[in-house]
């Protein structure tokens, strides 16, 4: 990886975590970890999509204990962490799905990107529930079905800010190779 490389992955997650952040605080307690992490499999390198979603987990947790008054207890700690989790689960779901499919089909690999994400999250999220209790929450039709449509939407809109900054001339981030499906 170049000098140029880094700065560029670098300010990518700098620009997606604030992107996030902002999401976080204008929805209380939502961070879009699997908007961000589709995003990230179609658009960022691995490594760097991971970093993101750590970085993004990281700043929400912290948007969340200094700003939105979390309570300081085990549970909410517990819970922290598996979020956590589920959000690195969601990038690697989100990229095995993208993976699968044609490099030149922008909008489908985003698409199966956020279904592989969804999943990935939702695995490592029902296993927290099974420990630290809410898997009726977890399971839900209902809040699902709403997560689900509104993350797709924050992820056009992430897709569409990346995209517009680059036509504005910010320098894409780099990417890895996609895996081509045999």
């Amino acid at each position: 990886m170049t000098r140029s490389d880094a700065r560029v992955s670098t300010l990518w997650i700098m620009l997606l975590t604030l992107a996030s952040a902002l999401t976080t605080l204008a929805l209380a307690c939502a961070t879009p970890f699997t908007a961000l992490a589709a995003l990230a499999a179609t658009q960022l390198r691995a490594r760097d999509g991971i970093v993101l979603m750590i970085a993004s987990w990281a700043l929400s947790q912290a948007t969340g204990f200094c700003l939105l008054g979390y309570p300081r207890d085990t549970s909410t700690l517990l819970w922290g962490a598996t979020l956590g989790l589920a959000a690195v689960a969601a990038v690697v779901g989100a990229r095995v799905a993208a993976d699968r499919v044609a490099p030149g089909r922008v909008l489908l690999r985003i698409a199966i990107a956020y279904l592989g994400a969804t999943i990935g999250f939702k695995i490592v999220q029902l296993l927290g529930a099974v420990g630290l209790g809410g898997v009726d929450i977890a399971l839900s039709p209902a809040i699902n079905a709403r997560l689900f449509a509104r993350n797709a939407a924050i992820l056009a809109g992430l897709y569409l800010l990346y995209r517009t900054l680059v036509a504005a001339g910010l320098p894409a981030a780099p990417r890895d190779r996609p895996v081509t499906a045999c």
